[in-house]
């Protein structure tokens, strides 16, 4: 994947409690989230763990790693692994364990 000279920066927003942070193009969505002050639950930051699994209720995110942790139907589901999706659009997470 090529670097991105021009980064975008989207809303995010964190459930439960609606909490808005700004979800940059270039690096993984929990790093934008902790940027955001956003204490987000996580461990391996590679994709491994599963810690941060989380539902993406809205929005499109894409992922530099071929298979990031997550089965076919958890893609499928909408599940997404916040340590290694990276933003294409707007988004709105929901933790499994909040």
């Amino acid at each position: 994947m090529s670097v991105d000279n021009n980064p975008t920066i989207f809303t995010g927003f964190a459930e439960p409690g609606a909490r808005q942070f700004d979800a940059w193009s270039q690096q993984p969505l929990l790093v934008s989230m902790e940027q955001g002050g956003i204490d987000w639950p996580s461990s391996c930051r590679n994709g491994t763990c599963r810690t941060c699994f989380s539902r993406l209720e809205r929005g499109e995110v894409r992922y530099e790693i071929d298979w990031p942790g997550l089965s076919a139907e958890e893609k499928e589901q909408g599940y997404v692994l916040p340590c290694v999706a990276y933003p294409c659009s707007d988004v709105v997470l929901q933790h499994e364990s909040f």
